[in-house]
């Protein structure tokens, strides 16, 4: 049902790659997704997901403070003190790198913009000299469309299978490397529409019956024409009062007791209309049919 959607909608929707360094120096791949929306470099993904971009630069200039310091000690026992104040607990990050994959060939900057009560931000690549995607999104224009019972799609990164990365010990810093695995699958999962999001401003999201995965946030929502709906935002989790508490049951042939309280997780996408909103708002060009 999906089959050329998902190839043409995938043009222009990408990875970005993240890698945290832990306080013993492991090295923790995330990722998350963004798409664009014209053939200028200039792109739509969640908030949190912005806010973690933004994040990464106080995240850095900290650890660069903190080795400066480390440093000046004239003893090792100091150095878990160090540690506490500059509050680097048991799995707190150290640094944090983001990589885009596949968006531009090089940027200098990036302009973002954020929704300023929806989980939604504009990325504006600045500096490059050729755009890495194909095509570009074309949004739904009669939201009225939108109908329970009608099935669409997510598309996204969730699983971040790539391993092209590394802990420099001699620089003490995380790199991106040239060997390894610089991907991670595409990954679609369908939904149908179950109802409609509203807050005091309106409608602002569409609810599906299937969750939305983990790095599939700032993902597009479309049909089977390749028109976008929304984007991929959040999962709720609705309680079903299910509850199961001690109930003996058979694993393998060996009664056991188990409890299990179930939940029903519901994808969140932001609704095209607002994003087609806000698009105008910021005198951003995008397409729609």
């Amino acid at each position: 049902m999906f089959v050329e959607a998902i190839e043409s909608v995938s043009g222009f929707t990408r990875p970005l790659h993240s890698i945290i360094r832990l306080k013993d120096n492991r090295i923790i791949p995330g990722s998350a997704t963004l798409f664009f929306v014209n053939e200028k470099g200039v792109a739509v993904t969640c908030k949190h997901v912005a806010e973690t971009i933004g994040a990464s630069e106080a995240i850095n200039r900290r650890y660069a403070d903190f080795r400066q310091e480390l440093r000046r000690l004239s003893h090792d026992d100091d150095r878990d003190a160090l540690f506490n104040r500059f509050g680097y607990t048991d799995g707190a990050a150290l640094q944090l790198k983001n990589s885009f994959v596949d968006c531009v060939d090089r940027f200098s900057e990036l302009n973002i913009i954020m929704h300023p009560h929806a989980d939604l931000a504009i990325i504006e690549f600045i500096g490059y000299h050729q755009i890495r995607y194909k095509g570009h999104a074309v949004f739904l224009k009669n939201a009225t469309d939108i109908r329970q019972g009608k099935f669409l799609c997510r598309l996204g990164y969730p699983f971040p299978e790539f391993n092209n990365f590394s802990y420099d010990a001699q620089r003490d810093d995380i790199v991106w490397i040239q060997g390894g695995n610089p991907v991670s699958p595409r990954f679609p999962i369908e939904g149908m529409v179950t109802r409609h999001l509203a807050g005091p401003k309106g409608v602002y999201g569409i609810e599906l019956s299937t969750p939305g995965l983990r790095g599939q946030s700032g993902g597009p929502l479309f049909d089977d024409k390749g028109r976008i709906y929304g984007m991929q935002s959040s999962t709720s989790h609705l309680h079903l009062g299910f509850d199961l508490e001690e109930k003996e049951v058979l694993v393998n042939n060996i009664s056991k007791r188990v409890s299990n309280h179930a939940f029903l997780h519901l994808g969140q996408c932001i609704h095209a209309d607002l994003i087609k909103s806000f698009l105008i708002e910021n005198k951003v060009e995008f397409f729609e049919e």
